[in-house]
């Protein structure tokens, strides 16, 4: 079977750690995988304003030569002994269409893959990164009202992005479409939300979109579980669904992590 990583992110993620990317190629050369796709964050909107407490949610454009120019450098040293794929983890924020579409047509071209993730919510004007923390999602349920509040309005978005006309560039593989449950261990819905659940994988059967199997949420305290967990999963693969395992690490030790309980 041929081991694929298709989330990994990089020293250039301003949340991330300093481990070079000959670290990830190398435990992912480690671990017998054959192919892998740096997916950093992409630089946010023009005009977004990063509400995270430490803003850094995403690339700085300034950067984005400089990461292309390095994937080109470890692409051609790495040639013989494993694919790399040059990728972008694109943040669908509602509102943002145009500057998220003038985005990917400039830099599409240069990607050889790409994620399509929500992490930003907004309600009455004002934006969260539902995953950033605890406190932050605590926070979120004091004024969304509930948490079954925060799942609707995280589904829809999801399915929003899945509509969205982004372009010809639009990536193809959605993101973590179960992050809202990051920290269900300590604020748990009152229900699986299975239509939400269904529509978003019936949205993207129909558009023949991948899905990211990610196994972030197994080593999350507070998840335990991949993002999304089996029952989605089984459920995608009826729907003929091509699922694409990633580890979403953000340091090398992270390559692969979930993998093994995940198959």
């Amino acid at each position: 079977m041929v081991k694929v990583d298709g989330h990994i992110h990089t020293p250039f993620c301003p949340h991330g750690s300093d481990d070079t990317f000959e670290m990830y190629i190398e435990k992912a050369l480690s671990l017998n995988y054959s192919a892998i796709t740096f997916t950093e964050h992409a630089p946010l909107p023009k005009g977004f304003e990063d509400t995270t407490p430490d803003k850094d949610s995403g690339m700085d454009p300034l950067h984005l030569l400089e990461y292309f120019q390095t994937l080109d450098f470890v692409k051609e040293k790495y040639k013989d002994k494993i694919t790399i794929r040059s990728g972008l983890e694109i943040d669908y924020i509602a509102g943002f269409e145009r500057e998220t579409t003038e985005f990917l047509n400039t830099y599409g071209p240069r990607l050889d893959d790409s994620i399509l993730s929500v992490h930003f919510l907004q309600h009455d004007g004002k934006w969260d990164c539902l995953d950033f923390s605890p406190d932050v999602f605590k926070s979120m349920i004091d004024y969304y009202g509930s948490v079954d509040a925060i799942y609707e309005r995280y589904y829809d978005t999801v399915i929003k992005s899945i509509r969205a006309d982004l372009g010809p560039n639009k990536p193809k593989r959605i993101g973590h479409m179960t992050l809202v449950k990051k920290f269900q261990r300590l604020y748990p819905a009152s229900h699986s939300f299975s239509d939400k659940t269904s529509l978003i994988l019936k949205e993207m059967a129909s558009r023949n979109l991948e899905l990211d199997y990610n196994g972030s949420g197994l080593v999350k305290p507070y998840c335990g579980e991949p993002y999304p967990p089996t029952d989605i999963i089984q459920q995608a693969l009826s729907l003929r669904i091509k699922t694409v395992y990633g580890s979403d690490a953000h340091t090398a030790a992270g390559v692969g992590q979930g993998r093994a309980e995940m198959q």
